[in-house]
């Protein structure tokens, strides 16, 4: 999601706000649980989709790969009454923890929750000064790693594709001559550069640094990746009636989201050069009409929902079909080891 992770107080990443789960009416809607039913919630956070969905009678497999969401969720799941499971895994892993058609719904919440951003010592937000991390798993390479260890043009290319910054080039030749001095470790020292390099306009709506927060959090997190992983195994993991709700914040996650619905929905396109297509069974169909942004009421209320796009499928008794990085747009960028 593309908001200012630093400067105000009204936005998730702009300041501590209470969790509050995005579109859940809607979510509700296009989930139908009812009891007898079972439903992963891939991305549990603060539990607020899967709370909803036990009061509605169903079972929950909760997955969150930040190991404090799941220690936090550890009441919840003790007075769910055997209801409420936790999976410290990566949605992506979805197949690990449960078998294929089994599961009446999955539901995605795809984006930083707004307990990480308020938490300093994660690094996600350059509001109060952190080291620079931005790990959802608490392991791996960290934003630090990216930022001193990447070649300039492959720095670039992170901040211009996932962040869509504009001065991707020149905020990446800044942090090359700048970590030459002196490695980056904080927040606010990578942040104050940015500021330096690409001061804020009167008319500028965000701090300059969010972009390149937001592309740095996609990167570390292979958010792109795991949300394509997340589509594939849900696919494979929900019965003949089964139904996967997917909320996106930003414009590449909504583009993955709508490509994968397309590319299931019967028929593949070859070549606009070709006039065959590939024809095949579809796997989803669309609940309702797409995309689903939320109200007026609840942006107000909800900052966070302003940028939210909801898209959900029916699943058909038809064979998944084939998953692979050439069949959604998730950008081929430089690996860094761990």
């Amino acid at each position: 999601m593309m908001v200012d992770m630093g400067g105000g107080n009204s936005d998730a990443q702009g300041g501590p706000v209470r969790h509050i789960p995005v579109l859940l009416r809607e979510v509700l809607e296009a989930l139908r649980p009812v009891a007898s039913e079972t439903i992963v919630d891939g991305t549990f956070g603060a539990g607020g989709y899967s709370s909803a969905i036990l009061d509605a009678g169903a079972s929950v497999i909760g997955f969150d790969r930040d190991p404090e969401a799941i220690a936090a969720g550890a009441q919840m799941a003790a007075a769910s009454g055997g209801r409420l499971r936790l999976v410290h895994a990566r949605f992506s892993r979805l197949l690990d923890h449960v078998e294929e058609a089994s599961l009446d719904g999955v539901v995605l919440d795809i984006g930083v929750s707004s307990m990480q951003i308020d938490d300093a010592e994660r690094g996600f937000s350059f509001m109060r000064d952190g080291p620079l991390d931005m790990r959802m798993a608490r392991s791996g390479i960290s934003a630090a790693d990216v930022v001193n260890r990447a070649k300039s043009s492959d720095l670039a290319r992170i901040f211009g594709i996932l962040g869509e910054e504009r001065h991707s080039g020149r905020i990446a030749r800044a942090i090359e001559a700048e970590r030459a001095k002196q490695p980056f470790s904080t927040t606010r020292q990578l942040a104050g550069l940015i500021e330096k390099v690409s001061p804020r306009r009167p008319q500028d709506k965000i701090h300059p640094a969010t972009r390149v927060f937001q592309a740095l959090r996609t990167y570390v997190n292979d958010e792109l990746g795991e949300l394509a992983g997340a589509l594939f195994a849900a696919e494979r993991a929900l019965k003949p009636g089964g139904r996967l709700v997917v909320v996106s914040f930003h414009s590449l996650e909504d583009r993955i989201v709508k490509r994968f619905f397309q590319d299931r929905s019967g028929k593949a396109s070859g070549s606009r050069h070709l006039p065959q297509t590939i024809e095949r069974k579809a796997t989803f169909t669309p609940i309702g009409k797409q995309p689903v942004a939320a109200g007026e009421g609840e942006c107000e209320v909800n900052p966070r929902a302003r940028s939210a796009k909801l898209r959900a499928g029916l699943r058909t008794d038809a064979t998944a079909g084939p998953a692979g990085s050439d069949i959604l747009p998730v950008p081929n960028l430089v690996a860094l080891g761990g």
